[in-house]
């Protein structure tokens, strides 16, 4: 079914590279035309570029824990495109630290930029949706959090998990509006920063936890992304989609069917 998207309007924040710029490409593919909000200037610029340029899709220096910010790149797409129909809050940081070693800034850097940048985000768009009349909000969340989690993710895993807890709370709030409000959850997805900052051993060592047996690329959570911001998933709200190869499913590392260990 191409064209899912015509003549949709999106905001896509953090979607200079990786995940987010997958989403944007799909999104574009379906028809819709984008803004893109970014602190990577040069990589959001060349994004655009690859997308069509101007006519399909725009790029505005976007810091989403700030919210003048927020309220710009939605004020943004109303002047480009004329309107805003989706929403996607895809910006977050995750560095790694022990709970122990967690400097208090560190701690609300990541609660700045994950969690009140979701708020700030979906309160700036509330209102062009509302006077659009229809809306639909995709954050991304993650396993690392709602799921599961690992040593050195504490902030992150608390923003993830509180990402959550908001979807359920506007999803109920803006109903009323036309607006749905829903998430996806990614489990480990090979971007181009885990490419970069990751060993081939450590991949090679997190695909053998995915039962399909790969990790995920951009385009599987894009996917999901599309498919929650389309007409097709009008009647949903309020919840998240698992895209994670099955990451979460086994009790045990020793998941793989042998019938002699029965």
């Amino acid at each position: 079914m191409p064209g899912r998207l015509e003549g949709r309007v999106a905001v896509l924040i953090g979607a200079a590279r990786g995940i987010g710029a997958a989403i944007a490409e799909r999104f574009v593919e379906e028809g819709a035309r984008v803004v893109i909000g970014d602190t990577e200037i040069e990589a959001a610029q060349a994004t655009v570029t690859r997308l069509g340029g101007e006519a399909t899709a725009r790029f505005v220096s976007t810091d989403i824990s700030q919210a003048a910010d927020a309220e710009r790149i939605m004020e943004t797409a109303e002047s480009a495109f004329g309107k805003l129909d989706i929403l996607v809050q895809n910006a977050g940081i995750y560095p790694w630290t022990l709970i122990e070693n967690i400097d208090p800034a560190e701690w609300d850097a990541v609660m700045a930029v994950n969690l009140k940048g979701t708020f700030l985000a979906a309160k700036a768009a509330l209102g062009p949706m509302r006077r659009n009349g229809y809306g639909r909000m995709v954050f991304t969340s993650s396993i690392t959090g709602p799921r599961v989690t690992s040593p050195g993710h504490g902030h992150y895993s608390a923003t993830k998990a509180g990402i959550n807890g908001f979807i359920k709370s506007a999803a109920l709030e803006f109903s009323g509006d036309g607006i749905t409000v829903n998430g996806v959850e990614p489990g480990n997805i090979l971007t181009e920063g885990m490419e970069a900052s990751r060993s081939p051993e450590f991949v090679q060592m997190m695909e053998q936890a995915v039962p399909l047996g790969r990790l995920g690329t951009p385009r599987d959570i894009a996917h999901a992304a599309l498919f929650l911001a389309s007409d097709e998933a009008a009647y949903i709200t309020g919840t998240t989609i698992i895209v994670d190869g099955g990451q979460t499913l086994p009790e045990g590392p020793d998941f793989r069917i042998r019938p002699s260990l029965g």
